[in-house]
């Protein structure tokens, strides 16, 4: 069997590929954008990238082409594959199909953090001894690739609402059949495909059908469009999870630093934990992922000391150089609730310490100016901000900024603005890059500079 996938280094296409080489089937590939970590996941798996959409790529005949949602009419390997009549799926179907079958699977759907608790609960459950499959919009660093086969009942996906493919405008979540569900909130995006938050919410309503009345949703009790979306029709039971004690789940720091978490279960049991994340993000993502472990028999004291040991994400607040006292951090970070939340956790993990933050609004929805109100606000607490700005940006981008005066530090060339970071960037500064794809390598290159001239 031989599976092309167009679009395949997006980060769940990737995983899709993983999995079916892990099942035994050839695969390869194309994409425009390649870039690490998931080229290099794909390299790994030896994976043959064929770079570009033209139809040439398809005289290897495939038994069937896995088409993305990058994907779309009018590109040649799209008419190509229509034209000469070779099957064709989406990912999401390909993965329901030939993976989760069968499986209990436990999906993490949310507009932030979906990443990071499907990345907990795998470890969680890993840890546990119930070696899960999984499939991640990331790289959870304890197992170094976003997706596995498994080998138990129990599967982690990632539930994105993002659409499927050109040919199913459905959202991605509405193929997996959850059987435990995590929702961590809800909040309008992906402005290039949804027209406002109801169209958003509607896609979750057909997700929440899916779930069988004997399975489980465990929600957040502090967003009220998730209790709007409960509301609107829910026939499985719900657990709500908070960072307070208004919830069945609750958690809280320990202490100020926010290194020490604690939580308490809906019977009363509680428990502490060192951990290596931070943020009140990260706290409520530890909390849904412990209160959906349980679904799988895996108890408090389990999940705790798992997540004394989780390591993170790969680009998600990934440290990846120190250099000088100078740390500097990867972060995929690109809506303004996950911008403004990031910043916050690293004041008060780091209090005294300049944070300071190099941003790439790549997004469509940045780029249609649907956050404009909102992107300066996020940044308010950075103490200098370096802005790349896009040519392709909504006229109103520059004057929606201005509240940030003099810390902005705007550029249109990846250069220059590397350059002048270089220049002002002081010892125990946290340097924080925010993209949600490559950011013209601006990352590695301040780090190479830094090497050269602040090596202590």
């Amino acid at each position: 069997m031989h599976i092309h996938i167009l679009g395949i280094c997006g980060t769940f296409m990737g995983g899709v590929a993983a999995l079916a080489r892990a099942a035994g089937v050839d695969v390869t590939g194309c994409d425009s954008a390649v870039y690490p970590p998931m080229s290099t996941q794909l390299k790994d798996l030896g994976v043959e990238i064929h770079e570009g959409f033209d139809a040439k790529q398809l005289d290897a005949k495939p038994d069937c082409v896995v088409v993305g949602n990058v994907m779309s009419r009018g590109s040649e390997v799209v008419e190509a594959m229509l034209d000469r009549g070779i099957p064709y799926t989406s990912g999401p179907r390909w993965l329901a199909d030939n993976v989760l079958r069968d499986r209990h699977v436990l999906a993490v759907a949310g507009t932030h953090g979906k990443t990071t608790a499907a990345s907990m609960l795998a470890w969680i459950l890993q840890d546990a001894g119930h070696a899960p499959g999984f499939l991640i919009g990331g790289i959870p660093t304890n197992f170094g690739m976003s997706a596995s086969l498994g080998k138990s009942k129990y599967f982690v996906v990632e539930a994105d609402e993002y659409d499927t493919a050109f040919f199913d405008k459905r959202a991605k979540f509405v193929h997996y059949g959850p059987r435990t569900l995590v929702l961590n909130n809800l909040e309008f995006d992906h402005a290039d495909i949804f027209k406002d938050l109801d169209a958003i919410q509607w896609q979750f309503h057909q997700l929440l059908r899916t779930v069988p009345s004997s399975g489980r949703i465990i929600m957040n009790a502090a967003d009220e469009n998730l209790s709007e979306l409960i509301k609107s029709g829910c026939w499985t039971p719900v657990e709500t999870f908070a960072s307070d004690n208004k919830a069945d789940w609750t958690a809280k720091f320990m202490d100020a630093a926010e290194r020490r978490i604690g939580i308490k279960t809906p019977g009363g049991l509680s428990g502490e934990t060192r951990w290596k994340l931070g943020g009140r993000h990260n706290l409520e993502n530890a909390l849904a992922a412990v209160a959906a472990a349980q679904s799988a028999d895996v108890t408090l004291e389990q999940s705790l000391d798992a997540l004394s040991r989780f390591e993170g994400v790969k680009r998600r607040m990934e440290r990846t150089a120190t250099v000088g006292n100078i740390a500097i951090y990867d972060d995929f970070a690109h809506h303004p609730t996950a911008i403004r939340r990031t910043i916050a956790a690293m004041k008060r993990r780091y209090p005294g310490q300049r944070i300071v933050v190099a941003i790439e609004p790549r997004s469509n929805t940045m780029k249609l100016g649907v956050h404009n109100d909102t992107l300066a606000a996020s940044l308010g607490e950075a103490d200098i901000v370096w802005m790349y700005r896009p040519s392709d940006m909504s006229g109103e981008f520059e004057s929606s900024l201005a509240p940030l005066g003099d810390r902005l530090r705007l550029f249109g060339d990846y250069d220059k603005l590397v350059s002048d970071m270089s220049a002002k960037v002081l010892s125990g500064d946290q340097v924080i890059f925010m993209s949600n794809g490559g950011f013209g390598s601006a990352r590695q290159t301040l780090t190479a500079v830094l090497q050269r001239t602040r090596r202590s």
